[in-house]
C-alpha cells in the first residue's frame, strides 16, 4: 500500500459558550489558533456577515471521566452559560448567547451565508481548554453552527462486467456466497434492518421490485415520515436488503432533522439512541454522511460515539458507506479542475468512527450465475468516483485493528474496515420509478454488508450462537487466524490517495466476504467464547 497524500493529525482543542452582553469582544489573543484546512475553506467560501451579536450558540465537551462535571458547572455558571449533561456519559452540551462565548474564550464568532444560502454561525478559532477545567474536560468542540451532508446520487448506468444487465437477487447472494444459506431458509427472518435516510422511497418500486424477482412483498416501518421525495438512495438501500434477505424486518428512519439547526452530532445521537429503544438488536445502515473528518474535532462526534456503543452492548451491528469520492471526502465533490491537496484527503466523518464498520467499494466480475471470479478497487476517474478510504485525524487506531498494515500511521484509525460491490457499471439491480436499473456506490456496499449480517444473525441464532453485535473485533480476529478464509482479498487497483495490495489496505480494508465461511468462523468464536 502506497499513500499518495499524507493526511495530517488535527489537533482536539477546546471551546465553550457564554449570554450576551453588549460590551465589545476583547481582541483576539495569539494563543487562539485559526483553524485551517477544509474548515478554513468552508468559511472562506460564504458570505461573512460580521460578527454575531444574538442567539446562542453551543457545542461539545469531553470528560475524562463518567462523573459529575462538578467544575465544568460551576465554570460554566460564573460566566452566565448552561450545561447539558446526562448521568453516566463522558461529554456534555455547553451552551450560551455568542456574545459572551466569544467574551469567555477570546475568540470572534461570526455569521456566515453559505452557497446554497444557508445562514449559520461560526468561530474561525479554535481555543484550548480553560485552565481551570483542565483536570475535567479532556476537549471541546467546534463553534460551528453547520454541518455539511451527503447523500450519494447513484449513477445509473448498463453493466459491464455481470450478467444479464446486473446482478439479481440470485446472483448478488451467489457472489458473496451467501445463496447456499439462502435456499436452506436462513432469509433474514427475526431481525431488524435499519436505514437511515435523507430522502425518500415510493412502495410501488419496493413492490415491483419484490414481484419481478419473486420476492415477498413487504413494507417498509417509517419512523419520522417520508424524508423527501422518492429518490434513488433509499430506494436502492432496502431492495438491496430485501434482495438479500427477504424475510427481515426494514425499518427507515427519517435523519434528516438532524440537519436542522446546530448540534446535529447530539441530534444524531438522540436519534441512534431511540431507535435503539425502539429496535434493539437491529442491524444499522448508514448511506448517508455529516461530512467530513478534518471538519471537527473528536468531541463533536462524542454523542454518536455515546449511542453507538450503547447499541452494541444490545446487539446491534452498524455499517456506514465510506464515501464516493475516492478518499478526497474533504474535497466535497467540487472543483475537480484542480488538482488534490492534502487538504482533500479525508474521511466521512460518521464512517470513520472506530464504532461503526466502514465499507468501501470495488469492482466485481462473476459468471453468468453470479459466482465471483475476481473484484478490484472502486475508481471510476472520470467520474471522480471510487472508494473513500484513510487514517483517521479523530481517532486512535482501536486495539483490534493494530495488528493489520504496519506501513500506516501506526497510531490512527484507518478506513474502511471491508467491501462490497459499489461499482455502477458492476452492480445489482433495482427498481427506481418503475424502470428497471443498475446503481452503484459505496452507498451499495454497506446495505448489502447489512443484509448479509441479517442472514448470519437468523443462522447464529439457529445453530447456538448469538446476534453478532460490534463485528469490527470479530473481522479483524478472523483476518488474522480463523479456520475458514472469510475474505476475498483485493489487490488490485486503488483510489485517489491509496492503493488496494495484499492484506488490508485503505481503498477496501480487509476485503469482501465469503459469508458461508465468515458465518461459520464467527459461530466457532462464539462458541470458544460462551
Amino acid at each position: 500500500m502506497r499513500a499518495r497524500y499524507r493526511v495530517q493529525a488535527l489537533i482536539a482543542a477546546a471551546v465553550v459558550l457564554v449570554p450576551v452582553s453588549d460590551t465589545p469582544s476583547p481582541s483576539i489573543s495569539d494563543s487562539r489558533a485559526v483553524i485551517d484546512g477544509p474548515y478554513a475553506s468552508l468559511l472562506a467560501a460564504s458570505a461573512d456577515l460580521g460578527a454575531a451579536h444574538s442567539g446562542a450558540v453551543q457545542l461539545t465537551v469531553t470528560l475524562r471521566d463518567h462523573s459529575r462535571p462538578t467544575e465544568l458547572i460551576s465554570w460554566t455558571d460564573r460566566h452566565h452559560l448552561s450545561v447539558r449533561w446526562l448521568p453516566d456519559h463522558p461529554w456534555a452540551i455547553v451552551e450560551g448567547a455568542s456574545r459572551r462565548v466569544a467574551d469567555a474564550f477570546d475568540v470572534t464568532i461570526n455569521e456566515y451565508r453559505g452557497r446554497r444560502g444557508q445562514v449559520f454561525y461560526a468561530s474561525p478559532h479554535q481555543p484550548p481548554v480553560p485552565s481551570a477545567l483542565h483536570g475535567q474536560v479532556a476537549g471541546i468542540g467546534r463553534i460551528l453552527g453547520y454541518t455539511p451532508h451527503r447523500e450519494s446520487r447513484p449513477t445509473i448506468v448498463a453493466p459491464l462486467e455481470v450478467p444479464d444487465r446486473g446482478l439479481t437477487p440470485d446472483a448478488l447472494r451467489t457472489a458473496y456466497n451467501a445463496n447456499r444459506l439462502s435456499t436452506a431458509g436462513y432469509t433474514g427472518k427475526g431481525t431488524t434492518v435499519v436505514i437511515f435516510a435523507f430522502s425518500g422511497y415510493d412502495q410501488a418500486d419496493l413492490d415491483t421490485f419484490s414481484t419481478r424477482y419473486g420476492l415477498p412483498r413487504f413494507t417498509p416501518v417509517l419512523v419520522g415520515g417520508q424524508p423527501s421525495e422518492p429518490q434513488a438512495e433509499t430506494t436502492m438501500d432496502l431492495q438491496l436488503v430485501h434482495a438479500i434477505a427477504p424475510d427481515a424486518q426494514k425499518v427507515v428512519v427519517n435523519a434528516r432533522p438532524t440537519l436542522e439547526g446546530d448540534g446535529a452530532f447530539e441530534k444524531i445521537g438522540q436519534l441512534l439512541a431511540a431507535t435503539d429503544r425502539r429496535f434493539p438488536g437491529a442491524i444499522w445502515s448508514f448511506s448517508i454522511g455529516w461530512g467530513c473528518d478534518k471538519l471537527y474535532t473528536a468531541a463533536d462526534l462524542a454523542p454518536v460515539r455515546s449511542a453507538l456503543a450503547a447499541a452494541h452492548a444490545n446487539g446491534t451491528t452498524s455499517f456506514s458507506a465510506s464515501g464516493d469520492l475516492a478518499g478526497l471526502e474533504c474535497k466535497g465533490g467540487q472543483d475537480w479542475s484542480s488538482p488534490p491537496s492534502i487538504d482533500d484527503t479525508g474521511l466521512d466523518a460518521v464512517s470513520s468512527l472506530p464504532e461503526t464498520t466502514s465499507v468501501g467499494g470495488t469492482t466485481l466480475s462473476t459468471t453468468a450465475d453470479g459466482s465471483w471470479l475476481a473484484e478490484q478497487a472502486w475508481f471510476h476517474i472520470p467520474l471522480s468516483q471510487g472508494s473513500g478510504g484513510g487514517t483517521s485525524v479523530l481517532f486512535d487506531r482501536p486495539e483490534w485493528q493494530r495488528a493489520v498494515a504496519p506501513g500506516a500511521d501506526p497510531g490512527r484509525r484507518m478506513v474502511p474496515d471491508v467491501a462490497a460491490v459499489a461499482d455502477p457499471f458492476t452492480s445489482a439491480r433495482i427498481v427506481l420509478h418503475q424502470r428497471n436499473l443498475v446503481a452503484g456506490g459505496t452507498s451499495q456496499s454497506a446495505p448489502v454488508w447489512a443484509g448479509l449480517t441479517a442472514v448470519m444473525n437468523q443462522y447464529l441464532l439457529a445453530h447456538g450462537g448469538r446476534v453478532i453485535a460490534d463485528i469490527n473485533p470479530l473481522l479483524y480476529r478472523i483476518a488474522a487466524d480463523a479456520a475458514l478464509p472469510a475474505f476475498r482479498d483485493v489487490i488490485l487497483g486503488g483510489n485517489a490517495a491509496y492503493d488496494a495490495g495484499p492484506g488490508y489496505d485503505l481503498v477496501t480494508g480487509l476485503g469482501t466476504p465469503d459469508v458461508e465461511n465468515l458465518v461459520q468462523d464467527i459461530l466457532l468464536i462464539q462458541k470458544l467464547t460462551q
